[in-house]
């Protein structure tokens, strides 16, 4: 037996509470269960729980073992003082207030139904990709999609958290905080971290300053990248070298180590040069450039602010002294639908919730739906038990399911385990 199962049970109310008393024979009514606390705490809140003749209210405190509170140390918190009854599956120690009166205590050992016990230990053991992957096409398609509309917001509330503290720091600088964000996602997964910290050393307003030039532009991303810290043998990387020299004393800029870059095993049109081309573009051709998303009305109109034509050496070059057949390198629709995924749609999202502008938040959420469905491994197996997902919105939802839920067995948290344990 654990815990969770009865915080469950508790919580949904799936157990037989007819004629319900407690250890000592008191009379139970439940008015209400109380707030499942996730905190530091009494497990339920606020609770309205009607003992013998007297209706109290206060908190509700879950245990397997009653003996549990005096091993959690409960009685020594007096966050645990306001406690009105201590739900336990088994009672094998009475439990008393500082006072010396006994907390009321209620048994569920004999009150669990077989079905719904014999369901969660079926759920709780098995090791299946997904613990319900057999009762899975049981659930109705409108609970399904209920909780993937949850589960999408729930994503895109986890992934604005970063993006919250970055603009704390950034005293609210909303084109700054989409700068150092935009520049993660250039970074793709393998260079996400190098290319976020050189966004994040190279202040915007540096930029600012040369985005019609945009040599000069190169110049500072790729010297603050540190990978202008070599011997050259062609004439565009040392011009870049001596242009940077320059602006870096300038600016008293500071560039990062440039061992910091993965070019290994990485597709040429992804390598760090080329992407650090194509972000100096991005800023020469666009300005104020959180702005112009949050005005965009769709993903079409994103896509053409990410068409990138790069200049002359860099359509003969993936990275500096080495010649390469002339290959225009512009950015693939997959590539922007990431940046919307990961940058754009949870930065319309939290700029929705902080100005307390629903449009912006229905619009990130109206952009994923316009986005084609995501291919890979996870969304593969989830094909495989009958799911056929059609947009992004659908897929970052079972991603999401997946990695929070199934993989770690949070059968009891989510609405299509709670539909199988009925």
């Amino acid at each position: 037996m654990k815990e969770f199962f009865l915080h469950y049970l508790w919580r949904t109310k799936r157990f037989d509470f007819k004629q319900l008393v407690t250890t000592d024979g008191q009379p139970i009514t439940l008015q209400h269960v109380g707030q499942h606390n996730k905190n530091a705490g009494p497990d339920f809140l606020d609770a309205r729980i009607r003992i013998g003749d007297t209706l109290w209210a206060g908190n509700v405190e879950i245990h397997v073992r009653s003996s549990e509170w005096l091993q959690h140390q409960h009685q020594h918190d007096t966050a645990y003082d306001n406690v009105i009854l201590h739900v336990v599956y088994e009672e094998d120690k009475n439990i008393h207030r500082k006072s010396g009166s006994k907390i009321p205590c209620v048994e569920l050992k004999k009150r669990i139904p077989s079905g719904i016990s014999r369901s969660y230990q079926r759920l709780s053991k098995n090791e299946h990709w997904i613990p319900c992957q057999h009762q899975f096409a049981s659930v109705g398609q409108i609970i399904k999609e209920l909780w993937m509309d949850r589960m999408l917001v729930e994503r895109l509330e986890q992934k604005t958290t970063d993006i919250a503290n970055n603009l704390e720091k950034n005293h609210h600088n909303w084109e700054e905080s989409f700068y150092h964000f935009m520049g993660r996602s250039f970074g793709l997964k393998v260079n996400a971290a190098p290319f976020e910290l050189l966004a994040k050393v190279t202040p915007i307003s540096v930029l600012a300053k040369h985005r019609d030039n945009l040599f000069q532009l190169e110049a500072i991303l790729f010297g603050q990248s540190g990978l202008l810290q070599k011997e050259f043998k062609e004439a565009y990387p040392n011009k870049l070298k001596k242009e940077y020299a320059f602006l870096q004393k300038k600016y008293q800029l500071q560039p990062i180590q440039k061992e910091s870059w993965h070019f290994l095993r990485m597709r040429p049109p992804n390598f760090p040069t080329i992407r650090i081309a194509q972000f100096a573009l991005l800023f020469f051709q666009t300005e104020h450039f959180f702005s112009k998303i949050l005005a965009a009305k769709n993903v079409t109109e994103i896509e053409n602010m990410f068409t990138l034509k790069l200049s002359n050496y860099w359509k003969t070059h993936y990275v500096f002294d080495k010649e390469s057949k002339p290959r225009n390198k512009s950015l693939g629709k997959s590539t922007i639908h990431l940046f919307i995924i990961n940058t754009i749609a949870p930065f319309l999202f939290l700029y929705g919730q902080q100005k307390d502008e629903p449009y912006y938040k229905d619009k990130a959420l109206q952009l994923l739906e316009a986005i084609p469905a995501e291919k890979n491994k996870i969304i593969d197996q989830w094909k495989g038990l009958g799911l056929e997902p059609n947009s992004a919105y659908q897929t970052q939802a079972l991603l999401q399911l997946k990695k929070v839920y199934c993989t770690q067995q949070r059968c009891l948290s989510c609405a299509i385990g709670g539909e199988i344990l009925k």
